[in-house]
């Protein structure tokens, strides 16, 4: 070679290597002496360390070494081994190209390849096909330990579902992420509709990881992943390729690992068992509706009426009854006057919802202090000890209980918020219920169609069209007990008037 050829010197060092004690500095004095054994000058070194060897094309480096060839300023490079420069057989020979292109030159010091001959482009044409193979049995290796590390509980890659975090190689609640989970299936089995579940969730300031807002498909997701009642399942999808979907293995290799439940089994199947139902019909949650009583007005035959294009007025399709669009609101705005029964009982019913509340939070307050104080005579424990006041054996003695319980309260406190989370939503504050809902009749008018439209949701159930009457059933408001044993949906959970 001649004198004044200029080098560069490729440094990419596998964590195997370096475990073997091949440092990158290793390689690079390997490379240095090889060029002064030549009369080379070495002009640049590029960096690799730390980037895998499937695809390095795009790499910051290596295109900082590609633009350097191309305008002469190295005119060869120096490497360990054709597997540090990169294991993609593609790109190997995409390199190959590039540097005969431009007149440099590839040596590769382990294989004693010179790409400027054609019996070295050949020889390194057959080495990169090995290089190659060897990735694919390595591929083939760790996805062979796969279901070995999924059956003895372990991380098999990817993040853990949403609800659950690691924590020294374990999957266990977030104490963050696990109320939201668990409230998602509470919200399901109440609504049995994954788009109001996901409206709420939103409504309430809630998000995914990601900081994204919930979707229906995001929810059934979440209901479907038998994590939640502490059945981990792993193995069981495979990528079809780069930038291509994921697919499901044959259920024979899935692996399923008990972890520790979010929710009960039976909440769990209890939602699914909708899920399914719904599939199986062939059932979908109904579209948003345009017009303000959709899905709700029957005619007396039997038959719902519905607003045709470009029409005022709802009309049954059967006998051709007919109602106006705002007669029917005018209509229905008279009856909203005499919906709230008894102010008194409505009032008691509230007060028994703020006191299960009041009762939770004061639970969890304690449960709070309990934790700051054992936390301080576990410190004074410890203290003493240090001291030489109490002996070992005193120590455990002492020491332990308070331990235990820690772990113990530690453990309640995020079921508790939970609680409180979930109570929170059902129950709204009784105050603005009760004051909202005795203006309602006057502010109507001013409310959005949207807004509207959630009330009629909520508080109606059937309205019947006659020939000469309007019948309005709304939703009967059971006694304060009975709403409070139950916890069951009613207008008085769910009325979104506007502050």
């Amino acid at each position: 070679m001649e004198k004044s050829k200029h080098i560069g010197i490729w440094i990419r060092v596998s964590t195997e290597d370096q475990a073997r004690g091949e440092s990158p500095e290793h390689h690079e004095k390997r490379a240095r002496y090889y060029a002064e054994s030549k009369d080379w000058h070495i002009k640049e070194v590029y960096h690799l360390e730390a980037v895998s060897g499937k695809s390095v094309m795009n790499q910051p480096e290596t295109k900082r070494m590609l633009e350097d060839i191309k305008t002469g300023r190295i005119t060869g490079l120096i490497f360990s081994k054709l597997a540090r420069l990169a294991r993609n057989t593609k790109e190997l020979l995409e390199f190959a190209e590039i540097f005969s292109e431009y007149g440099a030159d590839l040596v590769s010091l382990q294989e004693s390849i010179d790409t400027s001959t054609p019996a070295g482009r050949l020889f390194y044409t057959m080495i990169a096909a090995m290089a190659q193979w060897e990735r694919e049995e390595i591929a083939e290796r760790v996805a062979a330990s796969v279901p070995i590390r999924a059956k003895l509980g372990k991380s098999t890659g990817g993040q853990a579902p949403f609800g659950y975090r690691w924590v020294d190689k374990a999957l266990i609640p977030d104490p963050n992420e696990a109320p939201v989970r668990k409230l998602i299936y509470e919200l399901f089995l109440e609504h049995r509709r994954r788009r109001t579940v996901a409206r709420i969730l939103n409504e309430a300031g809630y998000r995914t990881r990601n900081g994204s807002k919930f979707s229906d498909t995001t929810v059934q997701r979440l209901l479907q992943d038998p994590t939640a009642k502490g059945l981990r399942r792993a193995n069981y999808t495979k990528s079809l390729g780069a930038n291509k979907q994921w697919v499901y293995k044959p259920e024979e290799n899935w692996v399923h690992v008990a972890v520790e439940p979010i929710v009960s089994e039976e909440l769990w199947t209890q939602c699914n068992l909708i899920i399914d139902e719904v599939h199986k019909n062939y059932v979908k949650p109904a579209k948003r509706t345009a017009h303000l009583f959709s899905g709700i007005v029957f005619c007396s035959c039997g038959k719902k009426m519905y607003v045709l294009s470009n029409s005022p007025k709802y009309t049954c399709g059967k006998c051709r009854n007919k109602i106006g669009i705002t007669d029917l609101e005018e209509v229905f705005h008279e009856q909203l006057k005499s919906f709230f029964f008894s102010p008194v009982e409505i009032t008691n019913y509230l007060s028994s919802a703020d006191h299960v509340i009041k009762e939770k939070e004061d639970l969890l307050f304690t449960l709070n202090e309990d934790e700051r104080k054992i936390k301080q005579e576990m410190d004074k424990t410890y203290k003493l000890y240090l001291d030489d006041m109490i002996s070992s054996e005193g120590f455990g003695e002492r020491y332990k209980p308070l331990e235990e319980r820690l772990s113990q309260i530690q453990d309640q406190i995020p079921e508790i918020q939970a609680e409180i989370d979930f109570l929170k939503i059902q129950y709204l504050s009784s105050d603005q219920i009760f004051n909202e809902a005795k203006d309602l009749y006057s502010r109507w008018p001013e409310l959005s169609q949207e807004e509207k439209r959630k009330i009629v949701e909520s508080i109606t159930e059937q309205i019947i069209i006659g020939e000469d009457e309007v019948t309005i059933n709304l939703c009967y408001l059971p006694p304060s007990s009975e709403m409070t044993a139950n916890a069951q949906h009613n207008v008085m959970f769910a009325l979104p008037l506007p502050h």
